[in-house]
Formats: C-alpha cells, sequence, structure tokens
C-alpha cells in the first residue's frame, strides 16, 4: 500500500519539535516519531524582542539534528512553523534566512489566529466537545478561542505566555502571596476584557505542555489508575490543589514533583495561573484535556483538505476506523454483530430493570461491537483479556475516560467473574449500577457476536415475545444453515437469563 511520510516542525517559544508522520493511501496514518528539544527562545531575547546570536545558535543546531533525522526517514514533506517568539521578533526576516541557509529549512510564521485555528481544529477532530473555550499557552503567548457546534467563532492572541509572566511577576522561590495576587489580577483583568468569555459556563480545554503537566500532577497526586491524558477531566478545585502545592516548594523541590516535567518547573506556576483564571473568570464547570495541539492541528488539515473536509463527521468513528485496520478487524462482521445487539438490546428493553436503563446503552452497545474481542489480533487464546488491555491502555480519540473503560469492559465480556476482575483496579471509577449495565450490555454483545459465529450473516432478525411470567423467546430468523450460531448461542445465553432472571428460549426459524 503506498505510503507517504510527512515531517512537522513547530518552532514555539519554549521548544522546537519534530513529528513524523505516515499516511497511507487508504487515509490510515501513524505517528511515527516525537523529537523535542527545550529551547526557551523567549529567554533568549533583545528588550526590543529580537532573537539574539545565542537563540539563533540554538535554533541552527537543533534544525541541523533534526535535519538528520529527516534524511535518514526519507520524509516525502516538512512543513516548518514558527510561532509567537519569531513573529514578534523585528529581525524575524534575518533569522529565516539563517535558517534557510544553514539547514535549507523554510518556516511559515504563524499569524496569531493561524495559531488559535490549529489548536482548535486539533480539539474539534480528536475529542467529542462540540461547545467549549481552549487555551494554549506558550512561552510568549496565550491563545484562546470560543468554539460551538464545533465551529470557531472567536479568537484572540494574548501577548503573554509562560515564560514571559515569570519575568514580569516572579522573582522569588516560592513566588510571595503578594506577586501571585498581582499576577492572578493582571490574568483576571486581561480575560474579563473578553465579553464573549465572561460567564459562559462552557469547558475550558487546554492544550500543551502546561495542561498536560498539570493533569498529570494531578493523576499522580490521586493515584488515578486509567492510563492515557486525552479528555482527562478537572474540577476547579482540582486545579487549585494542583497549584497550591506548587507554590508551598522552591523550584528544587519542584523539580521532583511526579508529572512534572523538570523544564517546565519553573514556569508551571504562572501557567497555571493562567489556566485556573480563565476557569474562574468563564465560570467552566471542568477543565478538559486535550493531548492533540498545533502540531495536530498542522497535520489534520494536511490530511483532510485531500478530501475537501475541515473536520471529521465523526471522531469516534474515525478512531473506529484506525483500530480496524491497526488491528485487522473484520467490518462485515462487526457490523452485523452491531445490527444484531441493538436489535436485542431493543428488543429486550421492555422487560428491563431500571438499573439497566440509560440512554447512552445503544451508543455503547455500538461502539463497543466496533471493538469486540480486537485481542484476537494478538492470540485467539486469550482475546478477552487481550481486548481489555488494549482498550484500556490507549487514548480513543472521540471517548472520554468514562467511556473508554466502558467499552473495555464491554467489548471484552467473557463472564461477570471476568468483568470483576477486569473491573477491579478501576474500582473507584466505577458504580455498582454502572457495572450491572455493562455486564448486561456485554451479555447481549456476546450473545451477538455467537449469533454470528460463521460470520456469514445467517441472521436477517431478532424478535422478542413473552411466552410466561419468566420465560421470554428470542425468535430469530435465518437464511441459511444456522448450526454453529445455534450451538455458540445457547451456551452464551445464560449470562442474560441470570441478569434478567428469566429464561430465554432461542427459537431459530430458516426462512428458505
Amino acid at each position: 500500500m503506498a505510503q507517504t511520510r510527512l515531517a512537522i516542525i513547530d518552532m514555539g517559544s519554549n521548544s522546537i519539535r519534530l513529528v513524523i508522520y505516515t499516511i497511507q493511501s487508504n487515509g490510515c496514518y501513524h505517528e511515527l516519531h516525537n523529537f523535542k528539544v527545550v529551547a526557551r527562545l523567549s529567554s533568549h531575547t533583545t528588550n526590543d524582542g529580537s532573537i539574539t546570536e545565542q537563540g539563533i545558535d540554538i535554533i541552527v543546531k537543533t534544525l541541523s539534528r533534526f535535519n538528520k533525522i529527516i534524511k535518514a526517514h526519507q520524509i516525502d514533506q516538512v512543513k516548518g512553523v514558527a510561532t509567537a517568539a519569531l513573529r514578534l521578533a523585528p529581525n524575524q526576516k534575518e533569522v529565516l534566512d539563517i535558517i534557510k541557509n544553514k539547514t535549507a529549512l523554510s518556516f511559515t510564521v504563524l499569524s496569531d489566529y493561524e495559531e488559535a485555528y490549529y489548536g482548535y481544529l486539533a480539539i474539534t477532530n480528536s475529542t467529542n466537545i462540540e461547545d467549549g473555550i481552549s487555551i494554549d499557552i506558550g512561552g510568549g503567548s496565550t491563545e484562546v478561542t470560543l468554539f460551538k457546534n464545533r465551529k470557531i467563532l472567536k479568537y484572540v492572541s494574548f501577548p503573554f505566555g509562560a515564560i514571559t509572566l515569570k519575568k514580569r511577576f516572579i522573582e522569588s522561590d516560592p513566588p510571595t502571596l503578594e506577586e501571585i495576587n498581582n499576577l492572578q489580577q493582571f490574568l483576571i483583568n486581561q480575560f474579563s476584557s473578553l465579553e464573549w468569555i465572561v460567564n459562559t459556563e462552557l469547558p475550558v480545554v487546554g492544550i500543551g505542555g502546561t495542561a498536560r503537566n498539570l493533569c498529570l500532577m494531578h493523576q499522580r497526586k490521586i493515584d488515578y489508575p486509567l492510563p492515557g491524558l486525552h479528555q482527562y477531566e478537572l474540577q476547579p478545585d482540582d486545579i487549585d490543589i494542583v497549584q497550591q502545592s506548587l507554590l508551598e516548594h522552591p523550584f528544587t523541590a519542584r523539580q521532583n514533583i511526579e508529572g512534572l516535567s523538570k523544564d517546565r518547573a519553573d514556569i508551571i506556576i504562572p501557567a497555571i495561573q493562567s489556566i485556573s483564571s480563565l476557569v474562574e473568570v468563564t465560570r467552566a464547570p471542568v477543565f478538559i484535556m486535550s493531548n492533540k495541539g498545533l502540531r495536530d492541528g498542522i497535520f489534520y488539515e494536511e490530511l483532510l483538505q485531500k478530501i475537501g473536509i475541515e473536520q471529521f463527521p465523526n471522531v469516534a468513528e474515525e478512531s473506529f476506523y484506525q483500530l480496524s485496520y491497526n488491528y485487522q478487524i473484520n467490518v462485515e462482521h462487526v457490523k452485523q454483530v452491531s445490527k444484531l445487539a441493538s436489535a436485542i438490546y431493543k428488543e429486550l428493553s421492555p422487560y428491563l430493570f431500571e438499573k439497566f436503563n440509560d440512554e447512552d446503552n445503544l451508543k455503547l452497545l455500538r461502539y463497543s461491537a466496533r471493538l469486540i474481542y480486537m485481542g484476537e489480533y494478538i492470540s485467539n487464546e486469550a482475546s478477552s483479556q487481550h481486548t481489555f488491555y488494549l482498550l484500556s491502555n490507549m487514548t480513543i480519540d472521540g471517548l472520554n475516560h468514562e467511556q473508554r473503560l466502558a467499552i473495555a469492559l464491554i467489548s471484552s465480556f467473557k463472564s461477570k467473574s471476568y468483568l470483576l476482575q477486569f473491573a477491579d483496579p478501576y474500582s473507584e471509577l466505577l458504580t455498582k449500577q454502572q457495572l450491572k449495565r455493562y455486564e448486561l450490555l456485554g451479555a447481549i454483545l456476546k450473545l451477538a457476536y455467537s449469533l454470528n459465529r460463521t460470520r456469514r450473516n445467517v441472521i436477517n432478525k431478532c424478535v422478542v415475545n413473552k411466552t410466561s411470567k419468566r420465560e421470554i423467546q428470542l425468535q430469530l430468523l435465518c437464511n441459511d444453515d444456522f448450526y454453529f450460531e445455534e450451538e455458540l448461542a445457547q451456551k452464551y445465553k445464560k449470562h442474560i437469563e441470570k441478569l434478567l432472571n428469566f429464561n430465554v428460549e432461542l427459537y431459530f426459524q430458516n426462512n428458505n
């Protein structure tokens, strides 16, 4: 299959990063490499904002290293972008000419709108968030956008970031109460000047290193059991708790805090204060982490332009498509399983206890069917265990953490004992009612899976009839021999019988 390789170099105020992607002709893609150099260009500027000779030397040395990697991997296309440090530099042209002459690499200096736009594009193509306010805190600028119905409505790029805020407001180590109060008042005044964000009560979505470190520190602090940062959620009080713990430690001690990168220990306090102040001004109910940012937005633009769209119509569905390719999932089979599971659930719904009902059940069933026993890619012998491990340990764009854990439990369902075993490490994230729901949905999915045992789409229709007080009949209309489907279904119907306290009679009827 034809494959192209795209390299994106992001020259920010704090770091310079090289990311290499592979893109298949069928639209499947993969991040191959990600390299980062902490350059701190905002610290290598003169009073008027020009990049110093030392700063230029850091840029050239970093890009020369990147060039060797690019050549070794035979990259088809290189996109270089620069943000605030170069955008605001009076000697911008001189720096770009030196880069071109010494490395042969060309860079586009992003406008403040483009920088905000690419962050928004990353969020709306990798999460299920339709309305929100995003914040990206760089070293020398902070981008804030308002989006609704996945469309960008407003944006602003403030001429301050983590490095410049520290320079201006913080001299003490740790910062004094007066310094923090002055910083907080400045930020609240700046954000409050934007009428379109004040008291919106929309979620604040963070991208970039500050948001990532904030969430990592919180996860370590509470021993959060589920891996992954993407779409991790914090309450406003959680942000304040992390910030307070940072304020209690000097720089040397902050370097050892779990979840905090050493290269951010000196600038993390003003950066997190920016998030906290924005959450306060907007009265956001929740802060959500997006692990996809500017570079990803540029990548999505390159990928989607080729098919004439700006956004994936459905982010979760796109993730399932990518996973189907990577794990060689039989698409026609899972479509049939999804169809059968949805039909069985709808037919059973009049007989379900209240604790099993939830408006998201059908969505969870359909999502779970797309990934059922994905672990077969590794081993048929332990497909249930492998499926749960893979799904609970990977990020799935378009799904929040609760959905991801639910799908991991439903898709891997083998029996109640296995479900409880898998769920045990995550007991603090699950209620008894949720476990019962997931057990039922897993049992229905397992039955639907058995009804396509030979993967020939033998079952055309499912109808449930109540034949007595404690018995229901599942009538299955078939278009061909159903011997193996019946054999396996008779074995797996017991999970539903135990949950509903009904006998389930399976009645197969061949229409041919």
